[in-house]
């Protein structure tokens, strides 16, 4: 009878070959079989039951990728040994100079690793765990397989040309519609295509976009002239979703204001370009508020537009059109709902304010209010007052606010009800933050892309991922110069005696630049813009600008208007002309 000591001989020898076994045919060493990998061929699921942690990545491997790992690791081990025996002071010295310069070596490649697996890493959390998790149970999946072995998402998946691939379990026991439907919620498709490949050993499934876009969009394409021209007044065309349907927003029926999220490089007033020039062409007057002072240079000294690049022009320019918009609110209620519904111009024409980047924007007039406001003036400005009562007033004064924002957070909108107003909202190279925080409603957000012009518009709880027309500067001033004659009448600030206040009313607020009892008010130019006056005559008409200032602009300002007519030696200009120059140089 064999003596204890050496059946535990016995035993730890027969360990030991299994162990040895195990390592040279890349076998997991504590005998568990976790996955479906075999020598040849990787793993693509688990397969071991009862499992109470993740399995590792190394357990997909092939085995004999695993094999050649153990090898080379082990001959390395064996090589320092051998080389520590033989020469001890040589590899004393290598570990006492080379070990700071390797840990260096290996911080480096870490932090490149972080840097360069960053976008992968946010995919893997965002979208590939979350889709594992759907569809592990439909598709007989354990709930510990590695996602990234059989969901083959790229990380540009939202572009047009991306293809997703799943890899499918042999017996094929799941729903179709059932997987189809769990990966079009959890990848935010909007359109896809599934192309099942269910023969032979290696079952998937391909998913591509269908019905797409177009790759771009301008006014040369096919059709795109004729269907600019036969868009709405009302509702200009923003460009052409899935299957090239038309995407447009109506703001007399569906949303009076539109509000514009991008980041930098996300073509924020290419939109507003394509959209302001379509107003322009049917006869509105446009309100540019450009703090950049260059965003929107096409359209200075087009007939209709007013264009303010300094505060103080931005401050007025709020404060006259929400007054024209309480006397349009008057005028509505004077002529009544069933007289507007036949003629909604009775009102006035329509005006469509551009706001560019309204976070500057908002912080430099909070910033002027403070340094001009005097010790009886309220601490709020009165032109974000203003603003607020202009998105407050509604569809029927026909007043269009296009705001574009890079962050639109509620404080720099100047409060959440104040971003309510925006039932339409265009976003595009988006964050998930940015998305969650304006269209909560639209869940899941999809991913963003970097296809240049390609947004996504959002409307009534919906997203349409929209190809943007990209009308170029010339091409924007062209359609806007080139539409309905006689009707681009440009609003006109001026200063009139402020209306008495009511008894028990407060004092009313007295703007910066205006005196006690002094107003500022839009009015629409009384008849006479096309008499054609001289230059005399105009330096007594316009207030701030001298004789002397007209005649070096006649010379030096490309924007100066052109010569309508001669009275003997003098040139003569249109009035109207002369007006809209002095305001917008």
């Amino acid at each position: 009878m064999p003596s204890p000591s050496s059946r535990g001989l016995d035993e730890a020898l027969d360990n030991l070959a299994t162990m040895a076994g195990r390592f040279f045919v890349g076998e997991d060493l504590d005998g568990i079989r976790r996955t479906d990998a075999t020598f040849l061929r990787p793993g693509r699921r688990v397969i071991a039951k009862n499992l109470d942690v993740p399995v590792r990545r190394s357990s997909y491997r092939a085995g004999w990728h695993r094999l050649t790992v153990r090898t080379a690791a082990l001959a390395a081990a064996a090589g320092s040994a051998y080389a520590y025996l033989t020469h001890p002071a040589g590899v004393t010295q290598t570990l006492t100079y080379g070990a700071p310069a390797a840990m260096l070596a290996t911080a480096a490649g870490g932090v490149v690793y972080r840097v360069k697996g960053r976008e992968r890493r946010e995919l893997l959390e965002e979208w590939v765990e979350p889709l594992h998790q759907a569809l592990a149970d439909p598709l007989g999946v354990s709930e510990h397989t590695d996602p990234a072995s059989y969901l083959h998402v790229p990380v540009d998946f939202s572009d047009d040309d991306a293809e997703i691939r799943i890899d499918l379990p042999l017996h094929l026991k799941f729903n179709h519609d059932q997987v189809a439907e769990l990966v079009m919620q959890k990848l935010a498709l909007q359109n896809a295509s599934f192309s099942w490949r269910l023969a032979g050993r290696d079952p998937h499934l391909i998913v591509k976009k269908k019905d797409r876009p177009p790759a771009s969009l301008g006014l040369d394409d096919h059709g795109v002239r004729d269907l600019l021209a036969s868009v709405p007044e009302s509702a200009p065309l923003i460009g052409l979703g899935a299957g090239k349907k038309k995407v447009s927003v109506d703001l007399d029926h569906e949303s009076p204001h539109v509000l514009i999220s991008a980041g930098t490089g996300g073509g924020k007033s290419t939109i507003l370009r394509t959209i302001a020039c379509q107003f322009l062409h049917n006869g509105a007057q446009a309100h540019i508020l450009d703090f950049k002072r260059i965003s929107h240079t096409w359209a200075r000294g087009i007939p209709g537009v007013h264009y303010c690049r300094d505060i103080s022009d931005i401050h007025d320019a709020l404060i006259a059109l929400g007054a024209e918009g309480h006397r349009r609110i008057r005028l509505a209620e004077e002529l009544g709902d069933d007289v507007l519904a036949s003629d909604p111009s009775l009102v006035g024409p329509r005006n469509v304010i551009l706001l560019e980047e309204i976070n500057a924007t908002m912080a430099q007039l909070r910033r002027y209010w403070e340094k001009n406001r005097t010790s009886d003036d309220p601490k709020t400005s009165p032109a974000i007052d203003a603003l607020a009562e202009i998105l407050f007033m509604g569809r029927q004064v026909r007043l269009h606010v296009l705001l574009v924002a890079q962050s639109a957070t509620a404080r720099a909108l100047g409060g959440p009800e104040m971003r309510e107003n925006f039932s339409t909202r265009i976003l595009v190279r988006y964050t998930m933050n940015a998305w969650k925080m304006l269209v909560p409603e639209v869940t899941p957000a999809p991913k963003p892309t970097r296809h240049p012009g390609r947004v996504q518009v959002v409307l009534g709880g919906t997203a349409r991922e929209t190809q943007v027309l990209n009308l170029s500067e010339a091409e924007a001033r062209a359609w806007a110069m080139a539409g309905v004659p006689g009707q681009h009448q440009p609003l006109t600030l001026r200063k009139t005696p402020a209306p008495a206040a009511a008894p028990g009313d407060p004092s009313p607020v007295v703007p910066a630049g205006l005196a006690a009892g002094e107003a500022l008010t839009a009015v629409v130019p009384v008849p006479g813009e096309e008499e054609l006056i001289g230059l005399r005559v105009a330096q007594r008409e316009l207030e701030g600008v001298s004789l002397a200032g007209l005649r070096w602009a006649r010379i030096n300002d490309p924007e100066f208007p052109d010569v309508a007519g001669r009275n003997g030696q003098e040139y003569l200009y249109r009035r109207g002309d002369l007006h809209r120059w002095a305001r917008n140089r």
